[in-house]
């Protein structure tokens, strides 16, 4: 039997005390797992250095070992995962995770098999939505435009809100969900790997609307081919 791993990188710092319970509960707990990131070991003054937002290019949002979050810049960050992916792979790691949902496009490993979220969100939703509209809920106002692009697979184009899940309002979350469904949209959709099901939940209620929860559907994909 081949010997299998599976490794996870979040472009934060690991572990990720969010995300891992939704994976854990849909990938078999008998699989040896690594848990990384693309901060591990820096100091939040450090990331800031290294990872500072450059004006007018493309940001992320993510989460620091504390809770805490941080706006980053997107080109250093894929420069930065490129050697995690490295090290992962020579850990024995045959299967990895991007915990983003954002599209990169240089990432690849050797060896490993490679997920990526923004590869399969897209055209999975697409094949089961089929002409709804889907609204489309970002953590930053400014990834409405440099994270578009990849969801040119749906039939109609989406419409977004913004609205961090680590920002811990409850209000800026219902005020989107109301804002989409207000706009038309029939099924929302959550672009964040940091939105849980504590956030599907507020913006169900706030929306009255379906709402795909990214982490869990890309963890039950995971657990099919590991």
């Amino acid at each position: 039997m081949t010997h299998r791993k599976l490794g996870t990188l979040t472009i934060g710092q690991a572990p990720r005390a969010d995300i891992t319970p939704i994976l854990d509960a849909h990938v078999d707990g008998a699989l040896p797992r690594i848990h990384a990131g693309v901060l591990d070991g820096l100091t939040r003054g450090e990331v800031a250095e290294q990872f500072a937002p450059k004006p007018g290019a493309p940001v992320l949002i993510t989460r620091m070992l504390d809770g805490s979050s941080i706006v980053i810049d997107k080109q250093a960050t894929e420069r930065a995962a490129r050697a995690r992916l490295a090290a992962l792979e020579a850990e024995g790691c045959t299967t990895i995770l991007m915990l983003c949902t954002g599209a990169f496009e240089t990432l690849h490993c050797e060896r490993a098999r490679l997920v990526e979220p923004d590869r399969i969100l897209p055209p999975t939703v697409a094949a089961a939505i089929q002409d709804a509209q889907v609204g489309i809920i970002v953590p930053l106002a400014e990834q409405i435009s440099s994270e578009a692009e990849k969801w040119a697979a749906l039939p109609r184009r989406p419409i977004y809100a913004a609205a961090s899940p680590y920002a811990d309002d409850q209000g800026a979350l219902e005020t989107a969900a109301r804002d989409l469904a207000a706009r038309g949209a029939d099924i929302l959709l959550m672009d964040c790997m940091g939105f849980v099901e504590a956030h599907r939940r507020i913006i169900a209620a706030a929306s009255g609307l379906p709402v795909i929860l990214s982490n869990a559907l890309i963890a039950k994909v995971v657990s099919e081919i590991v």
